[in-house]
């Protein structure tokens, strides 16, 4: 085993040679097969969902864990189904954009179809897991929502990306579906507030999608894969990513403001100082033509997408925080 692979592999999306993957262990495969580095994108709705549950007396930690399992392994699943998808139509051939910013085992030759389906045989038994306990536990309501849940995962490369539908499945996904439905099958309760304030998250998680959306622009264009950047056009998109960004922020202090939050959830503000000093700079400019030398190489030739990965997760944290600081100061009161 080896854990200092795996942590590498959770924070960023590794390139090895074939010599390389041979000697990686089950688990490292498999961290590099489903893209483990972006799992943080669903590991926050999981803890935004706990806490909400504690704030509420409604927190059961086996619920959760189940959860959260169900959630990364959904997650993994949909990614490896992904690029099982875009191979087997040709998308990824001719140095593809997914094959330049990491290592796309199919694609790249380090494993067969037959081993790659014994990872996605894996993950889905895993993922089911949580599900079938779910659907025991609240029966109709969780069924409805694991189907949904699964036809975002069978669906989403194709043909939802394809046509322009993408960017939304992500913002209903990593919203209602995620940290709502999460919310029921912990608390065994709707809660139309939650479901609602849900979106906060999920448009962080769709402006990731849209920047990379907009890096692959000409590669999706020349492919006649229609995303929604493709549809709107580059500049449109990186408009209209900056607003969804920006109102994160407006719609956060505006539940404060109505007393849904407590003043604590200002803390997010915060991360308006990434969002004027790097992200919006970036996206009110064309991407360079060659990577800028204060600029990783193990990120290039992702652009947009880094920018507004990192902007998520420093906002999703610092809405954890000001969660957590809600929790404490309620406890006081």
């Amino acid at each position: 085993m080896n854990f200092s692979f795996w942590l590498k592999a959770l924070r960023v999306i590794p390139r090895i040679s074939k010599e390389e993957w041979n000697k990686l262990d089950f688990v490292s495969k498999w961290l590099v097969l489903s893209r483990s580095a972006v799992f943080v994108i669903t590991l926050i709705p999981s803890f935004i969902v706990a806490i909400f549950a504690y704030l509420n007396n409604k927190f059961d930690f086996l619920n959760w864990l189940m959860l959260t399992i169900g959630l990364i392994f959904a997650h993994a699943l949909n990614n490896m189904l992904n690029d099982f998808t875009d191979y087997i139509k040709g998308v990824d051939k001719d140095n593809y954009f997914r094959a330049q910013y990491g290592t796309h085992p199919l694609e790249h030759n380090l494993i067969s179809k037959k081993e790659f389906f014994i990872y996605v045989l894996i993950t889905a038994i895993i993922a089911l897991i949580p599900a079938i306990y779910f659907i025991y536990l609240r029966g109709i309501s969780a069924l409805i929502l694991v189907l949904i849940g699964s036809f975002f995962v069978l669906f989403y490369t194709f043909p939802l990306k394809y046509i322009g539908l993408g960017e939304l499945s992500v913002l209903i996904v990593w919203g209602p579906l995620m940290i709502g439905g999460g919310y029921y099958v912990i608390t065994n309760e709707w809660n139309i507030d939650i479901i609602l304030m849900s979106f906060i998250y999920s448009l962080g998680a769709t402006s990731v999608l849209f920047g990379k959306h907009i890096d692959k622009y000409e590669d999706d264009k020349s492919k006649g894969i229609w995303t929604f950047p493709v549809i709107i056009g580059k500049r449109n998109a990186r408009i209209l990513n900056i607003i969804i960004m920006a109102l994160q922020y407006i719609l956060t202090i505006y539940l404060v403001l109505i007393g849904f939050f407590k003043f604590t959830m200002l803390v997010v503000l915060i991360g308006l100082y990434w969002f004027f000093k790097y992200v919006l700079k970036v996206y009110l400019s064309e991407k360079p033509k060659e990577r800028p030398s204060n600029y990783p190489d193990s990120v290039w030739p992702l652009w947009y997408v880094a920018f507004a990965f990192d902007h998520n997760k420093k906002f999703g944290y610092l809405f954890l925080i000001g969660l957590l600081l809600e929790m404490v100061l309620r406890k006081v009161i």
